[in-house]
C-alpha cells in the first residue's frame, strides 16, 4: 500500500535532482510519471512541481478519484487544457527555470507552454523521471515481489494444459483469466509459442496445437498495484532429444551466468556481454538476437536496459530481467527469464519457478 509519506519522499527526491541541474521545477505530463509522483491512476492528469509547492491538475471526471489517490498535492480540477488551468490560477512566477519531459512532449504542446508562459525558461529534460523511477523504494519492491509470486503460482497451474492438441491461444487466454482474477491483470500480452513459433522472440499466440517434441516458450506475468512482473520458462512436450538438451543447457547456463554476475556498479553492457559470450562461445551467438534484459516497474520495459548499446550502470535496488535466449528458425526457441533486485554484493532472484528442463509426457 502506497502511503502519503512515500509520495512526499519522491517529490523531495525529485526536487533534489532538479536543483542539482539548476532547475526550479518541472511540469510532468507522462501518465507513468504522474502516477509515480502522485499516486493518480487515471487517464488524464498532470503535475506541476515547484520549489515550494506541488500541484495536481485534472478534470471533473477525476475529482472523486484524485481526492482519494492524491494526498500530497494541491489539486486543481477544472475544464480546459492543463496549461490554461495553471495560468488561470497564477501558479507560476516569471523568471523560473522549469523542466518539461522532452521525451513525452509534442511540438504543439511545447509551443503551447512556451507561448502561455513566455517569461519562463523552459528546459527539455530526457529520462529525468525514468532514471528517478529506476531505483525502487521498499513499497515498490514489495509490489513487484507480490506480482512475481502470483506469476509463479499461476504458471504452475497451467502446466497440465501443455499437452498435444492444446493450442497456444487456449493457454494464453487461461493465463489472462487467472491474472485478472488474482491481480491487477496481465502485465503484458502473454507469449505462448510452441515448436517453430518459439523462434519468434515476441510471437503472438495462435491456433497452432502443441505437438510432441515442442519446446513451448511461455513469457507471461501478473501485475500488482501497478507494478509488473516478467517471467519466461520453456517446458518441453515429450522426451528431450540431444538437441533439446543441448540448447536448453546453453540458455540455462547463460542465464545463470547473468544472475551470478549481476550487482550494483556493473555496466549494463558488461552484463549483456556475460550472457552473450556464454552463448557465442558454444556456437549459437547469431541466434541470440535481443538484449539481456530491462528494468521493471510501472511499465513493463523501463530503465536500465542491458544491451551492447547501453551506457548505463546497474544501481542498488534496480529491478531488472535477465532473459537470454536461442531462437532457431524452423525449429523453435528457448528463453529463460527471472526478475532480480540488484544489490551491492549480487542480486536477489525473486522467481521461485524451477529453471530445470521440464519434460511433459
Amino acid at each position: 500500500m502506497m502511503t502519503r509519506d512515500i509520495f512526499l519522499l519522491r517529490v523531495d527526491k525529485l526536487r533534489q535532482s532538479l536543483s542539482s541541474q539548476g532547475l526550479d521545477g518541472i511540469f510532468i505530463t507522462n501518465l507513468t510519471s504522474v502516477r509515480y509522483i502522485s499516486g493518480f491512476t487515471g487517464s488524464a492528469g498532470s503535475c506541476l512541481i515547484t520549489e515550494d509547492e506541488s500541484y495536481f491538475i485534472s478534470d471533473g471526471r477525476y475529482d472523486i478519484q484524485s481526492k482519494k489517490q492524491v494526498g500530497n498535492m494541491i489539486r486543481f480540477i477544472d475544464f480546459g487544457n492543463h496549461i490554461s488551468i495553471i495560468a488561470k490560477n497564477n501558479l507560476l512566477k516569471d523568471g523560473l527555470n522549469l523542466a518539461f519531459e522532452g521525451d513525452h512532449t509534442s511540438y504543439s504542446q511545447f509551443k503551447s507552454i512556451s507561448e502561455s508562459f513566455p517569461k519562463i525558461n523552459w528546459e527539455s529534460t530526457s529520462m529525468l523521471m525514468e532514471n528517478l523511477q529506476a531505483v525502487k523504494d521498499e513499497s515498490e519492491l514489495n509490489a513487484i515481489r507480490a506480482a512475481v509470486e502470483i506469476t509463479d503460482v499461476i504458471y504452475e497451474e497451467i502446466l497440465p494444459m501443455l499437452r498435444p492438441g492444446t493450442t497456444e491461444k487456449e493457454v494464453a487466454n487461461q493465463l489472462v483469466l487467472r491474472y485478472r482474477q488474482e491481480s491487477d491483470g496481465e502485465a503484458y500480452n502473454p507469449i505462448v509459442a510452441g515448436g517453430e513459433n518459439g523462434a519468434l522472440p515476441h510471437a503472438v499466440p495462435s491456433d497452432r496445437p502443441f505437438q510432441n517434441g515442442d519446446f513451448i516458450v511461455i513469457d507471461a506475468a501478473a501485475k500488482y498495484a501497478g507494478y509488473h512482473a516478467d517471467m519466461t520458462r520453456t517446458p518441453l512436450i515429450g522426451k528431450p532429444t540431444d538437441k533439446h538438451s543441448e540448447i536448453y543447457a546453453i540458455v540455462k547456463g547463460s542465464q545463470q551466468a547473468g544472475c551470478d554476475a549481476a550487482k550494483a556498479g556493473m555496466s549494463c553492457k558488461e552484463m549483456d556481454t556475460v550472457t552473450r559470450d556464454f552463448i557465442t562461445e558454444r556456437g549459437y551467438g547469431e541466434f541470440y538476437n535481443h538484449g539481456t534484459g530491462h528494468g521493471l516497474g510501472l511499465e513493463i520495459h523501463t530503465e536500465p536496459r542491458m544491451s551492447q548499446l547501453s551506457t548505463q550502470t546497474l544501481s542498488e535496488n534496480n529491478v531488472v530481467t535477465i532473459e537470454p535466449g536461442i531462437y532457431l528458425p524452423g525449429w523453435g526457441g528457448v528463453r529463460i527469464e527471472d526478475d532480480v533486485i540488484i544489490k551491492n554484493d549480487g542480486c536477489e532472484i525473486m522467481n521461485k519457478t524451477s529453471k530445470e528442463l521440464v519434460s511433459l509426457n
